[in-house]
């Protein structure tokens, strides 16, 4: 039901819109004047105002210009009702701001007709503006939370490469960013959006693994109408979408062996065409890149091209697990505990020192995501303000299934001595995310015979 406040001097007119917007479930005031319309609407704001523009004490355009000079009125729906002619005070009125008009002698029908569309289109307005607010209010500014010595060469890292990009008027460098799932990168991909120049530019983050295959060409790509079946109109892909911002490819290991040919084209001439087109859009974006695949290992066993693995490679940054960063965990699952208590309006429980030691002792083989959700079911299983060890579910230490340590013995048992060798090394070489040194650390070998041993068997 509206609200309806009616300021008209035609009685008879005013009647009849009346009984009719009663008739359709609406309570409706009427007005014959400019000042009893102005002591209507300081007492009670209708849901839409009906204005009529010839009255006796004035022109009702007076009113709307003072309605939309209140914080309080600015944005009442205002439909005018001008005489039959005169055109030009109908043009006035949508300048100074009225919604919609209607020219005497109005169509009953109509005017309901424009009533609806008229709230419908306020409707749509107040989600806009409510979906605006909680984009720019209701995410956090990204962060780079830890503490160890490795996190903070990379933020410095980071920030010196942006302060470089900033000041060169040359073509942007690729940075690629290698990790195990779970560890952050795409924190870190976005962190180098913010610190730079261009961080209210587009930031557009491509799953690569989470694209369909049918799909994927066109979503990164883009397509002219009729490239294809059900192509009815022309789409951007989302490498243009990201124009002077950044684009970040996630999960690059993903993409099949064509794609990354088109994808290498793109990286070198900064050009991009759509499917179905003959014509070339240019492409400015900073373009960062992460795997949680040993793409040289994919080069050499022919499934990722070598050139545009160099060319992703130009700046490498490895994320380290959080195992390896054990000092990270207490501050990381602090800073979850507040995110987590903020979101359902707790108060921030603690952890009790049971439950600290615990996770400092496990080996956490989803990194910071499994961190995140632990912990998020820790405070809302939590009571009396505090995380109790029971309440982060967690094992001493991950334990394999034992179906699958017996599959796995009964492997070695039937491997050579050099086949199980190539099988350790490529185990610690996954456990470290690539990192040779920290590979021949866990092996007890010197980097030396770790790389002797890496070209003996080619990994």
């Amino acid at each position: 039901m509206l609200n309806v406040l009616l300021i008209e001097d035609e009685t008879l007119f005013a009647k009849s819109v009346l009984r009719r917007l009663e008739r359709e479930g609406h309570r409706a005031t009427i007005q014959d004047s400019i000042a009893g319309g102005r002591d209507a609407l300081m007492n009670d704001l209708p849901d839409i105002l009906l204005l009529d523009v010839r009255l006796p004490d004035g022109n009702g355009l007076d009113l709307l210009r003072e309605i939309r000079s209140r914080d309080s009125s600015k944005d009442l729906p205002v439909v005018v009702v001008t005489a039959y002619g005169e055109l030009e005070d109908a043009v006035a009125a949508m300048k100074l701001g009225a919604t919609d008009y209607l020219k005497k002698p109005v169509d009953l029908d109509e005017l309901i007709l424009t009533l609806s569309k008229v709230m419908q289109q306020q409707q749509l307005s107040q989600k806009l503006d409510y979906s605006q607010v909680r984009e720019t209010h209701g995410i956090e500014p990204v962060r780079m939370i830890g503490r160890s010595r490795v996190m903070q060469r990379l933020r410095h890292q980071l920030e010196h490469i942006a302060g470089l990009v900033d000041r060169s008027q040359q073509e942007h460098p690729v940075i690629l960013i290698s990790g195990e799932t779970g560890t952050g990168k795409d924190v870190l991909a976005r962190l180098y959006h913010d610190l730079g120049s261009w961080r209210d530019r587009p930031y557009v983050h491509v799953d690569c693994a989470a694209l369909p295959s049918e799909l994927i060409e066109a979503e990164l790509f883009g397509f002219e109408r009729g490239a294809f079946t059900n192509a009815h109109q022309a789409k951007p892909g989302l490498i243009e979408v990201a124009e002077d911002g950044t684009l970040f490819l996630d999960e690059v290991g993903e993409l099949p062996l064509a794609l990354q040919a088109k994808l290498l084209n793109v990286l070198e001439r900064r050009q991009v065409r759509r499917l179905g087109s003959t014509r070339e859009h240019s492409v400015n974006a900073h373009v960062v890149a992460a795997t949680n695949r040993d793409l040289n290992k994919m080069v050499a066993e022919g499934r990722f091209r070598s050139d545009l693995y160099f060319r992703l490679n130009v700046l490498g940054l490895a994320l380290p697990p959080l195992r390896d960063r054990k000092e990270d965990i207490s501050l990381l699952a602090e800073h979850f505990v507040q995110a987590v208590s903020r979101r359902y309006g707790l108060q921030p429980p603690v952890f009790s020192d049971a439950a600290s030691v615990l996770m400092e002792n496990y080996h956490w083989p989803g990194n910071v995501r499994e961190l995140q959700h632990v912990v998020e079911r820790a405070v809302m299983l939590s009571q009396e303000g505090q995380i109790l060890p029971e309440q982060l579910m967690l094992q001493s230490q991950p334990m394999q299934p034992a179906s699958a340590q017996g599959e796995e013995l009964g492997q070695l048992g039937s491997m050579t001595l050099e086949q199980v060798e190539k099988l350790l090394l490529e185990k610690a070489l996954q456990r470290s995310g690539g990192n040779v040194s920290r590979a021949a650390r866990e092996l007890g070998l010197t980097r030396m015979a770790m790389r002797y041993r890496m070209e003996k068997y080619q990994l």
